[in-house]
């Protein structure tokens, strides 16, 4: 079995196995933790954002999937938006990716560790000096 698949139990009633990429975990992950208040976004890599731009969209991008045992540790790297609490909305994410990971893998999560990456400001509601209306001389 590849070392990128995480192995599940076996049901004794059907014969084979089932196995789950890490990048799907780390798509849950991502996409549950998205999900929650207060994230703007994943934070990814310098090739990550060159993929983006480019019209590829990474779904594991901003997510670290790690397993030993079939406990899963999780570490995020994620951008909140500015005026959310820090310690609220971290909670909340791990939370979410804690129960969307083991709700729909069955696997136990230890941790979920979270890097904030970096911080979104809304835009601003000033005009830009291009757009603004110039006055007639008369």
């Amino acid at each position: 079995m590849d070392a990128n698949n995480i192995k599940l139990g076996v049901d004794t009633k059907c014969s084979g196995t089932v196995a789950v990429a890490n990048d799907v975990v780390a798509i849950i992950a991502s996409l549950a933790a998205s999900e929650v208040e207060g994230v703007s976004s994943m934070f990814g890599n310098i090739t990550n954002e060159l993929m983006s731009m480019v019209g590829m969209k990474n779904l594991t991008k901003g997510v670290r999937v790690s397993v030993l045992n079939h406990t899963v540790t999780i570490d995020l790297y994620i951008v909140l938006d500015y005026g959310y609490p820090i310690p609220d909305t971290c909670r909340k994410v791990q939370e979410k990716v804690k129960s969307a990971i083991e709700t729909m893998t069955g696997l136990d999560v230890a941790d979920v560790n979270i890097r904030i990456a970096s911080v979104e400001f809304p835009q601003s509601s000033k005009p830009s000096s291009t757009s603004k209306k110039r006055k007639r001389k008369k």
